[in-house]
């Protein structure tokens, strides 16, 4: 087929004998791409018409690397033709390494949209909302592993593009080489990427987290936003956004709320006097909780959990089916069981008592008061 090919330019540069060798060669290269994108077309609408691409995949494919394939075709063309079009030795070293180079490029941004375009139709199919834990953990894995995808795939092709530049090779060579498929770490400078490209994809099989879960970090509670091929980030209750790298990530302890289930049980503390009757506040934490919306109807218990000099101490267990649901339940919770205890029982809140006796004070039988003071108080 190179010699067909060959013998087709020979033939158009006997045509164009009477051109200088300068537009002869330019009306060959000009004729040599509009074949290529010829050819792109009518690959095209080949593979359309197939049975392979009536799949989703395919027609999706095609339309996302229509692009990139036809300027990839072409550039291969055109490297073909350069060498005998007539372009002398010397100047067709300017031709060849660029047109290599881009064409590279295009390959690799066509494996990137390939890559994409996959993840994105698996998702597809659990679209039913972060509430499920089984969506949530897909979406992580298919996020993360798409995204380490695209670095390497990034690092490979823009690396083996320089390589075919005689002026960046060595710099093309040593980019290559820190994104090796054994994982050899050239220079300080690629350690922390390539430690957070192994992170996530240890995080993407190992699924200590996934999209959309509660989680406490440093004392700071939130949901996790998304993760990328370097670092994780966490929208706080106050919609701040922590930036956290997912080696540090992987070596820290972290509370996860929602790693099996997002259903959590949310508690309420109140100290109360001795007096308070425990069976009618219990009463009144199961009306509050079976009128409430945010309670998810498995657990509501109250239960007397200390007992000091001074107050008892309550426990309110309620569950909820999120966290972001159960912080408002407790809110609910606390507001409506102090709300009944001021309305029904305002002498069992915490409060000071005074003890007032009478006693000789001294020898002239003048009475005094002795105050012992009982906090009751918080």
């Amino acid at each position: 087929m190179n010699s067909d090919f060959t013998a087709i330019i020979d033939q158009l540069r006997a045509v164009l004998f009477w051109l200088p060798s300068w537009a002869s060669a330019a009306v060959i290269l000009a004729l040599v791409s509009m074949a290529a994108i010829g050819v792109h077309a009518l690959a095209l609408e080949f593979i359309r018409r197939s049975r392979a691409g009536k799949a989703a995949f395919t027609r999706l494919l095609l339309l996302r690397a229509a692009n990139p394939t036809r300027f990839a075709i072409v550039l291969l063309a055109l490297a073909a033709a350069v060498p005998v079009s007539g372009i002398s030795r010397g100047q067709q070293q300017y031709f060849i390494a660029p047109l290599t180079a881009l064409f590279i490029l295009l390959v690799g941004w066509s494996c990137m949209a390939a890559v994409g375009l996959a993840g994105d139709l698996y998702l597809d199919r659990f679209k039913i909302g972060f509430e499920n834990a089984l969506t949530r953990k897909h979406v992580t894995q298919v996020r993360l592993l798409r995204r380490v995808g695209e670095v390497m795939i990034g690092l490979i092709t823009v690396g083996a593009a320089m390589m075919t530049l005689p002026a960046v090779r060595q710099y093309g060579v040593s980019l290559f080489a820190s994104a090796g498929a054994a994982g050899i770490v050239v220079g300080l400078a690629a350690r922390p990427l390539l430690s957070n490209l192994l992170a996530g994809i240890q995080i993407a099989i190992t699924q200590p987290v996934k999209i959309e879960d509660s989680v406490v970090i440093n004392n700071e509670w939130g949901w996790v936003e998304d993760i990328t091929s370097t670092y994780l980030v966490v929208r706080t209750w106050d919609w701040r956004r922590l930036i956290v790298p997912l080696s540090w990530f992987l070596e820290q302890p972290i509370q996860n709320w929602t790693r099996e289930t997002t259903t959590i049980i949310g508690q309420v503390l109140l100290n109360v006097d001795y007096r308070t009757p425990i069976d009618d506040l219990r009463q009144e934490l199961d009306r509050i909780a079976h009128a409430s919306k945010l309670w998810d109807g498995n657990v509501i218990n109250l239960q007397v959990v200390d007992a000091t000099e001074n107050t008892i101490q309550l426990r309110a267990l309620a569950t909820a089916s999120d966290a972001s649901r159960a912080w408002d339940l407790r809110c609910e919770v606390r507001e409506k069981l102090i709300a009944y205890l001021q309305r029904e029982h305002p002498d069992c809140l915490p409060r000071h008592r005074l003890e007032v006796t009478s006693d000789t004070a001294d020898r002239t039988d003048m009475p005094a008061t002795r105050m012992h003071s009982v906090s009751n108080g918080r």
